[in-house]
């Protein structure tokens, strides 16, 4: 009798670890079609319940305000799986400002449940919303890229708006607070050489500008040195020096109100002025 007990005993508790292999075995899988954004991995123990992306706007929670931006979005809606614990609140969060912090970028928000990051990544702003809900069991995680102030224009644009205007706006992107170009400007540049190699008689003023932040002073000198950094770019190509000269404007010229983001971007620029 007492050797039965040990044997029901000893399968009860092998039953019993069975299960709980199970258990541990049959996980919820991510919902069709969703992975995790190349950005950011997910806490340990959560699924995707649920993913969508497409062009849409997205408000983001400020300290004294809130911001809608329009881009590429994309949510990610995690859930924890079954039988294993989950994180608090304040563990996702602090996991997601951390990985933020590692890539260079910042933290815009914090509440108990919520949280807004803006990340700067090869001259894309990225935001991102996290939400968390049902005390850790749930929580979203919203990604909106807005792509950079890119442009395409031609040497025959160049032209036609020098005749027409005697200027023309170039958004050309630079390591930020530096005068390097970036490589995604480079066709700028190479149009500006090839306007150049078609007019002969043209030259040109290549004037730099600048947003407000900063001091008037660091703006007026990074403005100059990013003038002269394009002029000798189109010299390199074969244009004579002599016939461009670089000015520095920094803050002094707006086209756009800089208490805005939007209107910060545009006043960082570079202008050809016909001479």
């Amino acid at each position: 009798m007492k050797r039965l007990q040990t044997r029901i005993m000893l399968l009860s508790f092998l039953f019993s670890l069975l299960a709980m292999a199970g258990a541990a075995i049959a996980q919820e899988p991510d919902a069709e079609n969703c992975k995790d954004h190349p950005l950011l991995s997910r806490m340990k123990n959560y699924y995707i319940q649920d993913c969508e992306t497409r062009f849409d706007s997205v408000e983001f929670i400020l300290p004294d305000s809130t911001k809608t931006l329009e881009g590429q979005r994309t949510v990610l809606r995690y859930a924890i799986q079954e039988n294993v614990q989950r994180s608090s609140p304040l563990q996702i969060r602090r996991n997601y400002g951390n990985a933020i912090k590692t890539l260079g970028g910042q933290i815009l928000y914090e509440s108990d449940v919520q949280a807004t990051f803006k990340v700067v990544k090869n001259g894309k702003e990225i935001w991102i919303r996290l939400d968390v809900w049902n005390d850790g069991n749930n929580y979203d995680v919203t990604i909106l890229e807005i792509q950079g102030m890119d442009q395409e224009v031609t040497a025959d644009a160049m032209y036609d708006a020098l005749s027409k205007d005697g200027f023309m706006a170039l958004y050309i992107n630079f390591d930020t607070g530096k005068s390097t170009i970036k490589p995604e400007s480079q066709p700028i540049i190479d149009q500006i050489a090839a306007l150049m190699k078609g007019h002969a008689d043209l030259k040109l003023n290549i004037e730099g500008h600048t947003d407000n932040v900063g001091t008037p002073a660091s703006n007026k000198t990074l403005s100059e040195q990013r003038a002269k950094a394009v002029l000798d770019a189109v010299v390199k190509q074969g244009s004579a020096a002599n016939r461009m000269a670089a000015v520095g404007w920094g803050q002094d010229k707006p086209v756009a109100d800089n208490r805005t983001e939007d209107g910060r971007a545009k006043n960082r620029r570079v202008e050809i002025v016909k001479k």
